[in-house]
């Protein structure tokens, strides 16, 4: 089984900027993508970025484009999200998740679905005040 643990985020001004951090531990085999989703209280979970392991292609959801980054550190079975620019409409519930994703996605520019990941964090909230 594999487990996933994120760290950072908090409350941040509007403009600013965070990282979220994400240790993935035990099967690391059973995953080539992971990514990071976000939640907001009576909505429906969205992707906003994800990396195939290693050294793999990134997607990002158009409204961060240019504004997040996805890494990875595989050394340290780690995935980063490097969140700037930050505006209120990104405040919610974030969530680290792995997966196998198909090569599919990839050879099509898409961001793998939310059912091709299989192990979820337990989320890390990140708020944005204006």
């Amino acid at each position: 089984q594999l487990q996933l643990v994120e760290s950072g985020g908090g409350s941040v001004q509007a403009g600013g900027s965070t990282r979220l951090s994400c240790v993935a531990s035990g099967a690391l085999n059973r995953r080539n993508c992971m990514a990071w989703f976000r939640q907001v209280q009576g909505k429906e979970r969205e992707g906003v970025a994800a990396i195939y392991t290693g050294g793999g292609q990134s997607f990002y959801a158009d409204s961060v484009k240019g504004r997040f980054t996805i890494s990875e550190d595989n050394y340290r079975s780690t995935v980063y999200l490097q969140m700037d620019t930050l505006k209120p409409e990104d405040t919610a519930m974030y969530y680290c998740a792995a997966g196998v994703c198909l090569s599919a996605w990839a050879r099509t520019g898409t961001m793998p679905p939310k059912y091709e990941f299989n192990s979820w964090g337990q989320g890390t909230q990140v708020t944005v005040s204006s």
